[in-house]
């Protein structure tokens, strides 16, 4: 493993795309904005298809069409009640890193969706990243109260990154 991203290119665009150094950046900004620095820390990163991420959706969420992003945290660790803060857990050191959890991303849909928008395919997917990330480490958006907190934190770390609001 190279750094905290563990990568795995099932679809050779993202090799030519510069996945690896993007999520690199994407995932230490996100660390640090959140506390913990990247230190400690390890996550897994596929870059597929939309193929291959229309299967894992049906697969895991019922859903059997693409999506941009998936992500399967390591364990549970959503915060006690709505808009609360996760529990983050305690790095690992470098032989042994804390694995937060997995993360597949679709190029397809990737382009697509950044097209749509209208902005750089790069700055997208470095949001979806970003959110995947988030996911692993116990934020989500499925009410508005943890939509504006996990939004929030995106918005943030997006803006470390010298990156625009993606809302």
């Amino acid at each position: 493993m190279s750094g905290i991203v563990d990568i795995v290119i099932e679809d050779e665009r993202w090799e030519a795309f510069g996945l690896e150094a993007l999520a690199e950046r994407a995932v230490a900004a996100a660390l640090q904005a959140v506390g913990p620095g990247g230190a400690g820390y390890s996550v897994v990163l596929m870059g597929c298809d939309d193929a291959r991420i229309a299967a894992l959706n049906a697969d895991f969420r019922g859903k059997p069409q693409p999506t941009n992003v998936l992500s399967w945290p390591s364990e549970e660790r959503a915060a006690e009640e709505a808009g609360g803060m996760p529990d983050l857990p305690e790095p690992g050191d470098a032989e042994e890193p804390c694995e937060l959890g997995d993360i597949a991303i679709a190029f397809e849909t990737c382009e697509r969706e950044a097209a749509e928008q209208g902005k750089p395919m790069a700055e997208h997917v470095t949001h979806l990243v970003v959110h995947g990330l988030l996911h692993c480490l116990g934020y989500d958006h499925v009410d508005a109260a943890d939509a504006a907190v996990m939004e929030g934190l995106e918005v943030r770390i997006l803006a470390s990154l010298g990156l625009s609001d993606p809302y």
